[in-house]
């Protein structure tokens, strides 16, 4: 489709493919415009059409659509750009355009690499995907048109990319981009509710609370149903406005209840505690100087939204970009102490969650994964001569050398002064029936 016939765009499609012209020049990255849907409307350099990886994987296209939609979200959370991974272990950013009904589509980068090819290879196409040595030979020169960009440069290129687009948007777009519904719609259908109420049910029956409407709502926010928890949210606001005979202290009181146990809901399925917490706070600082119902509605509805969001509405993407920052900070970090609530925190999980998560998509637990980093890269270690085993066990992130001694023996099937000895010829001196079978 030529340029001149997309004129529906609610932006200046013209303008975004010169941007993205312009940094793809500038930086070597490959640049993409989508539309809202995640359609491509323009893309200029080593971008995932030209990436022949995923095919390799039998990844489709659509899931690729789904990452970038997954990375307009959070880019949309956290002020404008993200960082995350694509399906393949890539990294990619992303920066949306304002439109004049909210997010009307988004500039990607990527996708590139932030890890040596080595580290690539073994660890996302041979560990997170099982692809064989031989597929991995004949995909080389494929592998070797991937980008690299130093991890400390990320961050500026991610910024430099906002701002690029940046002055496509205004501030009250921007605004826009989070709100969802107004408040006039929120409303009408309060007083909807309220009508029905008044309508059909005894004096008796409006006066009791609906805990199981409240049931419901909390479900909602865990299955991040949108539309259903917009619509049980403005049941119980009705219901509470009602009973609350337009008491608005009462009301803010009862208001407050309802939103400390969505944060609490939104943290059980998997929301950042820190991020739903400060939320919370916000709403409480902000909702001091609401003085109306209006506003109160509007900006109670704009929270339970963020609580959603903060859910894994994009689940499956989300455990994949939180397992591949995880192995990332892990194989970075090795030699250091490396705890299982360290690396929650740099996920933004909380550290229960990340542990079920980490188990359910890896097939081994947390500080089993540790320790055969370590031991991997320990093995690379023992073959120099003048490294003593002590040494060796401090190095690559063990305080003591009988555990390493032991931990090597189990993973590898021999003892690592054997291992010393032979270069890692031998076979395992001693090897256990019951020796763990752990990720390579």
């Amino acid at each position: 489709m030529e340029l001149e016939n997309r004129r529906w765009y609610e932006f200046d499609l013209k303008l975004a493919v010169e941007c993205s012209n312009s940094y793809s020049a500038s930086t070597g990255l490959g640049c993409t415009v989508l539309g809202a849907d995640g359609e491509i409307l323009h893309e200029v350099g080593y971008n995932c059409s030209r990436c022949a990886v995923c095919s390799e994987l039998g990844i489709d296209k659509a899931s690729c659509a789904k990452v970038h939609a997954y990375g307009t979200s959070e880019a949309e959370r956290f002020g404008g750009k993200y960082v995350y991974f694509c399906p393949i272990g890539l990294n990619c950013f992303v920066s949306p355009i304002v439109g004049q009904r909210a997010g009307a589509a988004k500039v990607t980068a990527g996708p590139f690499r932030m890890i040596d090819m080595d580290d690539y290879i073994a660890y996302d196409l041979k560990n997170l995907h099982g692809m064989d040595r031989g597929k991995i030979d004949d995909l080389l020169p494929v592998l070797h048109e991937i980008p690299y960009v130093a991890p400390g440069r990320v961050n500026s290129l991610s910024t430099l990319l906002f701002m690029a687009v940046g002055f496509m948007n205004n501030v009250s777009s921007a605004n826009r981009m989070l709100d969802n519904q107004t408040s006039d719609y929120i409303q009408g259908q309060i007083n909807d509710y309220i009508m029905r109420l008044k309508s059909g049910a005894n004096q008796e029956d409006l006066q009791q609370y609906p805990f199981e409407t409240e049931r419901e709502l909390l479900a909602s926010v865990t299955d991040s149903n949108k539309p259903k928890a917009q619509r049980l949210l403005n049941e119980l606001l009705g219901h509470i406005f009602f009973a609350s005979g337009g008491d608005f202290s009462r009301i803010k009181t009862r208001v407050y209840e309802l939103l400390t146990m969505l944060s609490r809901a939104a943290v059980d399925a998997g929301a950042s505690p820190e991020y739903t917490f400060q939320l919370t706070h916000d709403f409480f600082t902000k909702s001091q100087n609401i003085a109306n119902i209006d506003n109160l509605c509007f900006n109670l509805t704009k929270i339970t939204n963020q609580f959603i969001d903060c859910v894994f509405a994009f689940s499956d993407v989300k455990n994949v970009n939180v397992i591949h920052r995880a192995l990332q900070y892990m194989r970075q970090n090795y030699h250091n102490k490396v705890s299982l609530n360290a690396v929650a925190q740099v996920v933004d999980l909380s550290p229960s969650y990340f542990s079920k998560v980490f188990k359910k998509e890896m097939g081994c637990n947390f500080n089993t994964y540790m320790n055969t980093v370590r031991i991997e890269k320990s093995i690379a270690l023992l073959r120099y001569d003048n490294l003593t085993l002590s040494n060796i066990a401090t190095a690559v992130g063990f305080e003591d050398q009988s555990y390493f001694t032991k931990v090597f023996k189990r993973i590898t099937g021999v003892s690592p002064h054997r291992f010393m000895k032979t270069r890692g010829r031998a076979q395992a001196d001693d090897q256990s029936q019951g020796a763990d079978k752990l990720p390579a």
